[in-house]
């Protein structure tokens, strides 16, 4: 800083030095102008570069995530033999000789329907019995259950059957 080499600003307690520019020889505006084209030459390169190495980085992503080779045959040769084993009970299916006809399945079904519907009309009586009787009773629901010894549906995890 004294040989006027390096300049010295002082803030508070702290000194700072930096180069004297004023020694630097001046750039003329052509240098000046060349200069601003090699940066903007350098940016697009950067530019073009950085998306090149996005783009690289994607396939390798994508690559990284597929199946190898042999994987892929492995998997092949496991669907092969899923095949093979569903081809083998599709056939014993179809030669099956006790098939059910459309008459017994649509009787089955209308015996299901008459049992839901008794299943859901005694249901609606208990329980509207039941509800006469505890306007009554004094103490709660759960505890007349236990009382009496009744046992709900919903105490077995039991749901009405859905229509088919």
């Amino acid at each position: 800083a004294q040989q006027g080499r390096v300049r010295e600003k002082v803030y508070g307690k702290q000194k700072i030095y930096f180069a004297d520019q004023e020694q630097l020889p001046a750039a003329s505006d052509a240098e000046l102008r060349g200069l601003d084209g090699e940066i903007a030459a350098r940016s697009a390169q950067l530019q073009a570069l950085q998306q090149s190495c996005r783009h690289m980085e994607a396939e390798l992503k994508d690559l990284n995530s597929s199946m190898t080779t042999p994987e892929i045959a492995r998997e092949i040769e496991a669907l092969r033999k899923d095949c093979a084993s569903y081809t083998e009970k599709l056939e014993r299916i179809k030669s099956a000789t006790n098939h059910v006809t459309p008459e017994e399945k649509e009787k089955v079904c209308r015996e299901q329907e008459l049992y839901r519907r008794e299943w859901r009309r005694r249901k609606r009586m208990a329980t509207e019995l039941l509800d006469a009787i505890l306007e009554g009773y004094p103490k709660s629901k759960k505890q007349f259950f236990e009382e009496v010894g009744i046992e709900t549906d919903e105490d077995h995890g039991v749901v009405l059957p859905a229509t088919v």
